[in-house]
């Protein structure tokens, strides 16, 4: 076994330099550096996107109208990148990952610059739905080809690298989109996407050499479509509930009989389907279906915080918007620093079951101490908390991918890596929902039992307030709403605790396994296996 991994790897590039090697036995060839440039820069376009044109939204609406299908221009993204994603993942194991990975940059590019031209609200929606099926395969494939290139031992620091570019997003992402926006023009929130596109395709099409993968099976259109219809029916249940329809309501539990039909069909074709989207046989790991629940989790607690802290910062603790970003900054620079940590000590040791553990009781005690702040809490114990659940969620970001890419054999690569990071966007859009709805709900109840009619009006169409319609208020009417605001995110973090618990339950049940090197003979448990690199040509 050892031998045959071993000739896997070729020995030597043109400049008789070793390509592909792991990093214990060789210095990373210059092309392998161009190409995990190539990938964060990808990665970064896709995390960027939705922030900085989140800030640049008012600006839109003032130019092009229609405030009313505002939502939309999110809604239409997030739709399509979601259920794109395993589509994307599938794609790349029966074609080829290269291939797929190329065509999805070049789909958010034509997206980008459609989006960019739009002349109206409704060109903008549909052009972002361009954008968003290109995104979809931004994530995955960047995942994936790490997976290919990297062995399990050294792919630790790699995946902790691109955690790095996930919390570079989200801190600069306001700051950015308001810049451009300022100065250029909120066109430019889109055309700033060319560039930076370009120069990853160019690299990954100069440098990345995989090989070419052809399947004689069909693509599975029944088993894409009706997850795509689960996926879309969720994701709207998620997004429309107690905001544009009551959570009772007829569309809503028609979109729920449909999600439900729709999923139900999906999980029955999968075991008909001659290649399906996401073949249920790598559900028999143990490891990647706690995985998947740990990324589950970790996706409504992350976006849920994201959501929430920034508003109590601000309606509470009265800071500026402005650089609503580094507002963030205790939670996401704590989390990119026990991330690239935990990826050095899993590349070192072998080992991860410890960082699943540490992170799920971090990140349970971080949930518990952000819901005890109230009203007289200081932006330094704020700050504090915040960095506890940063290094929780640091623990478990990019191990959950790793450990889960390392449960199944190379083949199901691909879906993996996409049934990963669908998992964590679902997790997301529940949280945001189920966390916002018992906010929501909290903030309106103390609202009027301090404020009285005028509270009850006040947040009769939303919970949150705006700095401009704050500073207007009366000053008891503000008062009432900075409790208001505390007891909401007491209740969403206290929320978020409880449901983090059950990250902690299945960290408990992970089977470790030590990762090795990529010239160590496979081991014979089915929980995990070694990826040789694949060859790279030199620059």
């Amino acid at each position: 076994m050892a031998d045959k991994t071993q000739a896997a790897v070729p020995a030597a590039g043109a400049g008789g330099e070793a390509v592909g090697r792991p990093a214990a036995e060789d210095k990373k060839p210059r092309s392998v550096r161009v190409v995990l440039l190539a990938l964060m820069i990808a990665m970064l376009l896709a995390m960027l996107d939705n922030m900085i044109v989140g800030t640049a939204m008012p600006t839109i609406v003032g130019e092009l109208g229609g405030l009313e299908h505002l939502s939309w221009v999110v809604t239409a993204y997030t739709l399509a990148t979601a259920a794109s994603t395993p589509i994307w993942g599938k794609l790349g194991d029966m074609y080829g990952r290269k291939g797929a990975f190329m065509t999805s940059i070049v789909i958010f590019l034509i997206g980008s610059a459609l989006s960019g031209m739009a002349q109206d609200m409704g060109q903008l929606i549909g052009f972002r739905a361009i954008q968003g099926l290109g995104a979809g395969g931004l994530m995955v494939g960047v995942m994936a080809i790490i997976g290919d290139l990297i062995p399990p031992r050294e792919r630790g620091k790699y995946q902790g690298m691109m955690a790095g570019v996930m919390a570079f997003a989200m801190i600069l992402g306001p700051l950015v989109g308001g810049t451009i926006t300022d100065h250029w023009g909120w066109r430019w929130s889109f055309y700033i996407n060319l560039p930076l596109g370009i120069v990853a395709l160019l690299a990954v099409s100069a440098v990345l050499h995989l090989p070419k993968k052809r399947v004689d099976a069909k693509i599975d259109y029944l088993g894409a479509g009706l997850l795509a219809l689960g996926i879309s029916s969720i994701v709207l249940v998620t997004t429309w509930g107690g905001t544009e329809y009551a959570w009772g309501s007829a569309r809503i539990m028609e979109l729920i009989g449909i999600g439900v039909a729709a999923l139900v069909g999906f999980v029955y074709w999968q075991t008909k389907a001659a290649a399906p989207v996401i073949p249920l046989h790598i559900f028999r790991s143990r490891n990647f279906t706690l995985m998947s629940l740990i990324g589950f989790i970790t996706g409504f607690v992350m976006f849920g915080a994201v959501l929430f802290l920034p508003l109590y910062q601000q309606s509470v603790q009265g800071a500026s918007a402005t650089n609503s970003g580094l507002l963030l900054l205790p939670l996401l620079g704590a989390m990119l620093a026990v991330s690239m940590i935990a990826g050095r000590v899993t590349t070192n040791s072998g080992r991860y079951k410890i960082f699943p553990l540490v992170g799920s009781v971090l990140m349970i005690i971080g949930l518990f101490l952000l819901s005890q702040m109230d009203t007289e809490t200081t932006r330094l114990t704020s700050g504090l908390y915040m960095a506890v659940l940063g290094a929780g969620m640091g623990c478990l970001m990019q191990i959950t991918m790793l450990v889960a890419q390392n449960s199944v054999e190379m083949k199901d690569m691909g879906v993996a890596s996409s049934s990963t990071t669908l998992f964590r966007t679902l997790g997301s859009s529940f949280g945001v929902a189920i966390m916002g709805a018992l906010f929501n709900h909290r903030v309106q109840d103390v609202m009027t039992e301090r404020a009285g009619a005028l509270g009850s009006q006040l947040t009769e169409k939303s919970a949150q307030l705006d700095a401009a319609s704050l500073a207007k208020l009366p000053a008891a009417a503000r008062e009432a709403y900075q409790h208001a605001v505390s007891s909401g995110t007491h209740s969403a973090f206290l929320l978020g605790s409880v449901v983090a618990v059950a990250a902690l339950i299945a960290a408990v049940f992970v089977k470790e396994v030590p990762l090795k090197g990529a010239g160590a003979p496979k081991p014979g448990e089915d929980e995990t296996r070694d990826a040789v690199p694949l060859p790279l040509a030199e620059v």
